[in-house]
């Protein structure tokens, strides 16, 4: 009944089927990577969150003693860390990330350089403040970094990707090699979860942003029934043309 199948246009048929469902497969192999990747890194800002701080030498290697000199970004196995710094502000070279949303609003991420005992610096994220009225370039009134020692507690960043040069002291994008501040600086960023003394009230918390890692587990579902319905479309027409049903015919085809 099924000799059919070794004729050379149901073995293209075959060929044909088993490759399209075994790249969908693959698709679907590459999205549960992907899902499980976002997944981890949601694990690690959760842990970010919470939990007690480290010293953020623990995990990420210091700059060198040249003054301008960038630190190696942190691994993104060791991103989301929470790590505590302690230093001394210096807002004559405090950068403002511009366009930066939160909670529907756009404004201006702060970001201060923490320089600490031993000349090393890290570029802290003190909070977002809304524009002004007068349009989203429109620059806000900053509030003054604490004098004396401070020290702050937050996740440790990795550098944004497309980072561009200070115009205007703003950026698009964070990153701390393309600031050219005048001393070692770590290579990755803290956002200000906690500090000593207490951060201005006028700054809103930078918010974690999440990965979606549940679209990736819902295309891993779509590629794989595609990879499903066309094994099983393949068997659908070749036991039509068992049952002698010209493929492209219907079963409800009404003969005049």
């Amino acid at each position: 009944m099924y000799r059919f199948l070794a004729t050379p246009r149901w073995l293209g048929l075959a060929a044909l089927a088993l490759l399209l469902a075994t790249v969908m497969v693959g698709l679907g192999n590459w999205q549960l990577q992907r899902y499980h990747a976002r997944a981890a890194i949601n694990a690690r800002i959760d842990a970010g969150g919470s939990g007690p701080a480290v010293p953020i030498a623990r995990v990420l290697p210091p700059p060198g003693g040249t003054d301008g000199q960038v630190g190696p970004p942190p691994p993104a196995a060791v991103e989301w860390t929470r790590v505590e710094v302690t230093g001394r502000y210096d807002q004559s070279h405090e950068i403002l990330a511009r366009g930066r949303t939160v909670e529907g609003g756009v404004g201006f991420e702060v970001l201060t350089p923490l320089v600490r005992d031993d000349g090393s610096t890290v570029l802290v994220d003190r909070g977002w403040l809304a524009s002004p009225p007068g349009g989203a370039t429109v620059k806000p009134d900053v509030p003054a970094a604490p004098a004396g020692e401070v020290t702050v507690i937050g996740p440790l960043r990795r550098p944004e990707s497309g980072a561009d040069k200070p115009a205007n002291h703003t950026v698009r994008r964070i990153s701390p090699a393309t600031l050219s501040l005048p001393y070692p600086v770590y290579g990755g960023y803290v956002i200000l979860d906690a500090q000593t003394p207490a951060a201005d009230s006028r700054f809103t918390p930078v918010p974690a942003s999440h990965e979606n890692a549940w679209q990736n587990a819902g295309y891993v579902v779509q590629w794989w029934a595609f990879a499903a319905l066309t094994i099983f479309g393949y068997g659908y027409l070749a036991r039509r043309e068992a049952r002698g049903v010209p493929t492209g015919d219907r079963d409800d085809k009404v003969p005049v």
